[in-house]
């Protein structure tokens, strides 16, 4: 039976807001701002800190993690923590923290690598989600991104993903064959979300490999 759902995307497909409503459908855990936060706990540094990370001029690596685990609504976090807490340290820290989010189950998680680092887990439902530009775009101008603002991330965010993915995990970003279903969400959210229900349902009982 599957306890976990993982939503990975490409930036500005809607990833959070559909990963909160299912969230809210099965009545699990999200783990989306607050896992985070719960990073930062677990690295031992105060939120202060993190916010004032938010406007640092961080290396290549460190400003890919920050890509990463954006939070919820694509709005970007701030690295947990200065130095020695670099990025090595931040993908150790993370993995820790999905590992026992993933034991206590019944949750929702967004974005993170989290398909990634649960690949093994038998009990983890895996969702892809893409757009065209155009819905991209028109959800990130909703959001409140200007249109240059919004062009220019579109351009760099998933690009700065698919280096992050190939360096931590020697893997393409997406990797198909981790995923149960990949979905278009310029089919609308409520579509979205009672496709993902309906087919994790139905592959319930024929689990895939990669």
């Amino acid at each position: 039976m599957y306890r976990i759902i993982t939503i990975e995307r490409e930036y500005g497909s809607g990833g959070g807001e559909i990963g909160c409503e299912l969230s809210k459908r099965l009545g699990w855990t999200l783990w989306d701002q607050a896992l985070t936060e719960e990073i930062a706990k677990v690295g031992n540094v105060e939120c202060a800190t993190v916010e004032r990370c938010a406007e640092r001029v961080d290396g290549t690596f460190q400003r890919l993690v920050k890509v990463f685990w954006r939070g919820s609504h694509e709005r970007s976090i701030a690295l947990p923590g200065a130095e020695p807490f670099d990025t090595d340290r931040f993908v150790a820290v993370g993995q820790q923290v999905m590992q026992r989010i993933a034991e206590a189950g019944n949750c929702v998680i967004v974005g993170r690598g989290a398909p990634y680092f649960l690949r093994q887990r038998a009990d983890a439902f895996h969702v892809f989600l893409y757009a065209p530009h155009a819905e991209k775009l028109r959800r990130l101008l909703r959001l409140g991104k200007s249109q240059k603002e919004a062009e220019e991330l579109l351009d760099t965010i998933d690009r700065d993903r698919i280096t992050f993915v190939k360096r931590y995990f020697n893997a393409d970003w997406p990797t198909r064959c981790l995923y149960h279903m990949m979905i278009n969400t310029a089919v609308g959210n409520e579509t979205v979300i009672s496709t993902i229900l309906n087919t994790m349902r139905t592959v319930e009982t024929a689990p895939i490999s990669c």
